[in-house]
């Protein structure tokens, strides 16, 4: 499938070698949690930092972020078994990744005479030394190995019977063969809160009585804010009400914001009914989690977060999320977000053009016509099988595919017709 905002993915990267610099001169301030001793420990969020305040009171997160240095470090969603128990990492794995950070920074060339070249580097290795989050093992905190909680039996039928066009044996006819990510229209919910391949600045604005998330890819969120979690009861939409990122209200616990979600767009990719599927709440282009984007949604699904600045320049972002039709226990993530003020958003042109469903569609009826005809070997491998895998390796724990130390932290996975 199409691989949307290709063209702003250069600009995107672009804008990631400016904050380099940045990042080191507050590097000795104030940072995120540090790694304790024990291994299989991890701490609760560090809530000493105290950030300014806006002009009615409120903690100031008003910054811009990114989390494109965990996706380019490979700290996967799920976390790899060679790790264990452990929530960080040993002496000796750090060093393989900031050995990989060093290999994919060194990619970045200086502009020759013809002005060919993205001169400086990405600044993947300065964060991957100065950042206690860059020693995590995994994006996943509960359950406490690290790996997503079983489906419920409904839940794993109806991701196994899903249908988008990631899917092999998929054939297409119609919109409601494809994602809503393969469509424009939404990455999932929370989905939207992970790194992806690209376009990973996350921007806030705060004004009394109201945050907004604004994301680089597919997402914008409008938040009231309340007096505490009571008082939100009263902002719950009915219950048939429902949008791609769901129903946010928030309130501050100190110098946390913590932002319920409910309402999330229901459904499941079995249906041909186009309006009753949902966005997946884990997507494929995130490292490390279910193939296929077919996980389905029940209208239990909910998630808690909690926001909290560690420090000038980072902010922990944890979430819970739970769905008991779908997952058998919740689950929970700790992601930093890198403030970078430089980060510079473009326009994300995904919907305009994107001319691949249809093509998609032309090219699967052209396919059974020749297999009819005796044309086309109805056998033939289908690449979508590929998507089975998961095609990305943390280089801290073993070679990966390719011979020694294989491609850099950063180097392209298969890729499918962008």
């Amino acid at each position: 499938m199409r691989h949307p905002g290709t063209g702003s993915r250069i600009a995107a990267t672009a804008s990631a070698i400016a904050f380099a610099a940045a990042f080191v001169a507050g590097a000795t301030a104030a940072v995120a949690q540090e790694r304790p001793s024990d291994p299989t420990v991890l701490p609760p969020v560090p809530t000493d930092y105290q950030p300014p305040k806006t002009p009615w009171g409120d903690p100031d997160i008003s910054h811009t972020f990114q989390i494109e240095f965990l996706n380019n470090a490979r700290i996967l969603f799920q976390r790899p078994t060679e790790y264990g128990e452990r929530f960080w990492q040993t002496e000796e794995e750090h060093a393989r990744r900031l050995a990989a950070a060093e290999r994919s920074d060194g990619n970045f060339t200086q502009a020759n005479e013809n002005g060919i070249g993205a001169g400086g580097t990405q600044g993947l290795a300065d964060w991957v030394k100065t950042s206690p989050f860059s020693w995590r093992t995994s994006m996943l905190v509960s359950p406490a190995n690290g790996q997503l909680p079983p489906f419920t039996p409904q839940g794993k039928a109806l991701h196994e019977a899903g249908r988008s066009g990631w899917v092999p044996g998929i054939e297409y006819d119609w919109v409601s063969d494809f994602d809503s990510w393969d469509r424009c229209i939404s990455r999932g919910f929370p989905a939207s809160m992970y790194p992806f391949r690209y376009n990973n600045g996350i921007r806030i604005f705060q004004a009394p009585g109201m945050v907004a998330i604004h994301l680089e890819m597919l997402g914008n969120r409008v938040i009231p804010i309340v007096a505490d979690e009571a008082a939100a009861r009263a902002y719950r939409w009915p219950e048939q009400t429902e949008a791609w990122l769901g129903n946010s209200v928030g309130w501050w616990e100190g110098n946390t914001l913590v932002i319920e979600t409910t309402n999330i767009k229901s459904g499941d990719s079995v249906s041909h009914d186009h309006y009753a599927r949902n966005g997946s709440p884990l997507n494929i282009a995130t490292q490390a989690v279910p193939p296929y984007n077919t996980i389905p949604t029940s209208k239990q699904a909910k998630t808690v977060e909690r926001l909290t600045m560690t420090g000038p320049n980072s902010l922990m972002h944890e979430l819970t999320y739970s769905d008991p039709e779908v997952f058998t226990a919740p689950w929970t993530t700790r992601v930093e977000w890198i403030r970078d003020d430089n980060y510079e958003f473009f326009e994300y042109a995904c919907h305009e053009g994107n001319r691949m469903p249809r093509d998609y569609i032309t090219a699967s009826r052209a396919k059974r016509r020749d297999i009819a005809a005796g044309l086309v070997d109805p056998n033939a491998p289908d690449d979508r099988a590929q998507w089975a895998r998961i095609f990305d390796r943390d280089p801290a724990v073993a070679p990966p595919p390719g011979g020694p130390g294989g491609p850099p932290a950063g180097g392209p996975p298969p890729t499918r017709g962008q």
